[in-house]
């Protein structure tokens, strides 16, 4: 993983508005997707518990891919799975910590600054909703896009233009920030530049693949870049 890629100055864009994913870029959603499946695991009396490396890697994928893999031997019926999956996500507490550290201050302070933010993600519409909501950081997006049965699953970039179209933003001064492969191919559909984070589930897999993309290695270097700066080094789209 390369933090300092952030400073490889190839092009330089002032940022006005940010798009973000969710899972593994603002939320450590993984310790939630884990809980779930252990319970679902015990009503099966599998014996065994979530394996946490596992659900890191899939937990971008999401759907059936994600709840076949993390049920292993156990999962017989995946579509029926990840709907018995997601009736638990309705209601299973939403801990107060699940964003990574220094999320909240830097979308307080982007929010206070008047930079516009959207959430563009593959998880459920309702469980974006709900989840942001209970974490009490909803009223930061100016668009929250998550995935639902008429709108088509990232990386198409749909789901990215309906979060640009909300934000009020154009591809020359709005961000995308994610932290795995389909996120830049996302952002690349959508004409938008884009960086990793470096705590992200996904991110080394994308450097490995796309090793010149930026890195942030916190947020708050977004933030203050933002900011101080207005402007951010970045690398080609």
């Amino acid at each position: 993983m390369r933090p300092e890629g952030i400073q490889n100055v190839l092009s330089f864009m002032r940022i006005a508005k940010i798009i973000f994913d969710l899972d593994g870029t603002l939320l450590d959603s993984a310790r939630v997707t884990a809980a779930i499946v252990d319970r679902m695991l015990a009503e099966r009396s599998a014996g065994t518990r979530a394996d946490p490396a596992l659900i890191r890697r899939m937990d971008a994928v999401g759907g059936e891919a994600m709840i076949a893999a993390a049920l292993g031997s156990f999962s017989s019926d995946p579509s029926r799975e990840i709907d018995e999956f997601r009736a638990i996500h309705k209601i299973i507490d939403v801990p107060a910590d699940l964003p990574f550290p220094g999320v909240r201050k830097a979308l307080c302070e982007l929010s206070q600054a008047g930079v516009a933010m959207a959430i563009c993600s593959n998880k459920p519409q309702f469980l974006c909703d709900r989840i942001l909501g209970e974490l009490g950081l909803a009223g930061h997006f100016a668009a929250i896009i998550g995935s639902a049965p008429d709108r088509a699953r990232k990386p198409h970039p749909q789901t990215a233009h309906l979060a640009l179209q909300g934000l009020g933003g154009t591809p020359e001064d709005t961000l995308y920030c994610g932290d795995s492969l389909v996120d830049l191919a996302t952002a690349r559909a959508a004409g938008l530049h884009a960086v990793l984070v470096a705590w992200g589930y996904g991110t080394e897999e994308a450097l490995a693949l796309e090793p010149r993309t930026p890195v942030l290695p916190s947020l708050s270097a977004l933030q203050d870049a933002v900011l101080e700066h207005g402007s951010l080094a970045l690398g080609s789209r």
